[in-house]
C-alpha cells in the first residue's frame, strides 16, 4: 500500500501540480484567509518555476482523496477535533510522502497541539532550526521564520514532525504567513512584509516539491 502511496504522489510531480485546503471539523473557521493559497500559487509560478493550478482544492482530511495532494494547508483561529479515523488518514497521507502545513492565524494553538498528537503519538513536535534547508531556499532566511503579524508579541516559531528524517508536517506559530499572503488590502501589510510571507511560502513549496 505504501509504495503506491508513494507512486501516486510521483505521478502527480511528473504530470501535474495541485494543492489543496483542509477543511476539518470542530467549528474552527479553516476557511479563513480565502486569498492566500491563490496568491502563493501566483507567486511561486512566477518566482520559482512551479505549475501548481491556480486554484487549490478543498479537501477532508478523512478523505481518501487526500493523497492526491503533495501538500495541503491548514489555518483558522479556533478550535479543530480530528476523528481516529480521520488522525489515521493524515498520518497514513504524511507517512507515504505527504506534506501538512499548519498555519495558526491566532487562537489554533492550544487545540491543534492535541490534535497533532492523535496524528502522531509517538513522535513530539520539534523546533526547526534556522539551519534548516526550508529557510535556505530559494530565499534565504538566516534567522529563520519571519514575523509577519505581531498578535501577542511573540517569537515566530516554526515546529515540525520529521519521519526518518524528511519534515512531514510543519506547523508555524505566532507568524501568521496566511495573513501575508493575503490581497493586499486584507489586513493592509506593507509591499516587503508580504513579500517575506511569500518568499517564505515559496520555501516551503519549493521543500515539498524538491524533497
Amino acid at each position: 500500500m505504501r509504495s503506491i502511496l508513494i507512486l501516486l504522489f510521483v505521478c502527480n510531480f511528473g504530470f501535474s501540480q495541485e494543492i489543496a485546503l483542509l477543511k476539518y471539523n470542530g467549528g474552527g473557521d479553516w476557511y479563513a484567509n480565502p486569498t492566500s493559497l491563490p496568491n502563493l500559487i501566483k507567486f511561486c509560478n512566477t518566482n520559482i518555476n512551479t505549475r501548481i493550478k491556480t486554484k487549490s482544492a478543498t479537501i477532508s482530511p478523512g478523505s481518501p482523496d487526500i493523497f492526491s495532494y503533495p501538500f495541503i494547508h491548514m489555518t483558522g483561529h479556533g478550535n479543530v477535533v480530528f476523528s481516529s479515523q480521520e488522525a489515521e488518514n493524515l498520518q497514513n497521507y504524511l507517512t507515504s510522502g505527504g506534506f501538512l502545513h499548519i498555519d495558526d492565524n491566532y487562537g489554533m494553538d492550544k487545540y491543534i497541539r492535541k490534535e497533532i498528537k492523535k496524528i502522531f503519538p509517538n513522535n513530539s513536535l520539534v523546533e526547526i532550526p534556522s539551519s534548516h534547508t526550508i529557510f535556505q531556499k530559494p530565499f534565504t532566511f538566516s534567522n529563520g521564520l519571519p514575523k509577519i503579524h505581531e498578535h501577542d508579541g511573540g517569537k515566530p516559531q516554526a515546529y515540525g514532525i520529521f519521519i526518518e528524517g524528511k519534515l512531514v508536517l510543519l506547523y508555524t506559530f505566532e507568524c501568521d504567513l496566511g495573513d501575508g499572503w493575503e490581497d493586499p488590502d486584507v489586513h493592509n501589510d506593507p509591499k516587503e512584509v508580504r513579500e517575506k510571507a511569500l518568499k517564505m511560502g515559496a520555501n516551503i513549496i519549493n521543500y515539498v516539491f524538491n524533497n
